[in-house]
């Protein structure tokens, strides 16, 4: 399969316009519902949407956040964050980026509100967590004809492993493979791109993820077992700690009242468990 054939099978840019304005257009229906939502506690209000709307950091291509279909937008992210904004009384204002990277350079910088990702020891550094909600298994996707079948084939020397630029299988891979070469593919897109040309034998992130690329890929598939587990959870700014009540709330909540088994659901996504962990 050649490079062409692979971004035309996922080719997140493609339509990405189309997506985001009717993103907008979802959006600006919330602003006739927000009277009828339940209003939270104003200083909840101020704390977590200061501009007024909720406004939720997303990227395309993974079901944890939200799938590119302009028409009927799904993703546990884009659910849960549409939700959040209904129960906090404040219109939701889905904000879509190109890469995960990027949404958690908004978070830092206070561009969005809150963003619902993978919960590392190192992003805690920049932003405050709530409770985790769902926990993904970190595995591999190996091209049709790979040298790599096993884990354990996975770090020899001269074995190409992709892992996206600043994620945190970047931050966890780079830190635990010794032989293996890591390259660094700036979206997932490109990721599948590389994967079919040959350039890359594996891809490294959560197998949610991974199901999704293998779909695209004809002859790729997600190795058995796993070399981490991820664990997902609302991220908000720092400075931002008096909202944090209400993440948790919420979070126990949407676990408890069946919410994120229905986003889960409705997304597709495979991989993946509510979490327990509080």
């Amino acid at each position: 399969m050649s490079i062409e054939a692979a971004e035309r099978m996922w080719n997140i840019k493609a339509g990405f316009a189309t997506l985001v304005a009717a993103l907008a257009v979802a959006g600006s229906m919330v602003l006739v519902n927000a009277g009828a939502a339940r209003a939270a506690d104003p200083q909840a209000q101020q704390t977590l949407a200061p501009t007024g709307s909720l406004r939720v950091g997303l990227y395309p291509g993974t079901p944890t956040s939200i799938l590119p279909d302009a028409q009927h937008p799904r993703g546990v992210g884009y659910d849960l964050g549409d939700e959040m904004a209904r129960r906090l009384g404040v219109p939701f204002a889905p904000v879509v980026f190109a890469k995960n990277a990027e949404v958690l350079d908004a978070v830092k910088s206070g561009a969005v509100d809150v963003a619902f990702t993978n919960a590392s020891a190192a992003r805690a550094k920049d932003m405050d967590f709530g409770p985790p909600y769902l926990a993904i298994e970190l595995g591999y996707l190996v091209r049709q004809g790979s040298p790599v079948s096993t884990l354990a084939d996975v770090d020899i020397g001269g074995i190409r492993v992709g892992v996206t630029r600043g994620s945190s299988s970047d931050a966890a891979l780079s830190r635990d493979l010794k032989a293996a070469e890591i390259v660094r593919p700036a979206t997932v897109g490109d990721a599948l791109a590389m994967l079919a040309s040959g350039q890359l034998d594996a891809f490294a992130t959560n197998k949610a993820t991974l199901f999704e690329m293998a779909e695209k890929l004809p002859g790729s598939k997600v190795i058995d077992g796993r070399w981490g587990v991820e664990r997902h959870a609302i991220a908000i700014p720092k400075g931002r700690e008096q909202g944090l009540a209400f993440v948790r709330t919420f979070t126990e909540q949407a676990k408890s009242e069946g919410l994120i088994k229905a986003a889960i659901e409705r997304a597709g996504l495979r991989g993946a468990i509510i979490s327990e962990a509080n």
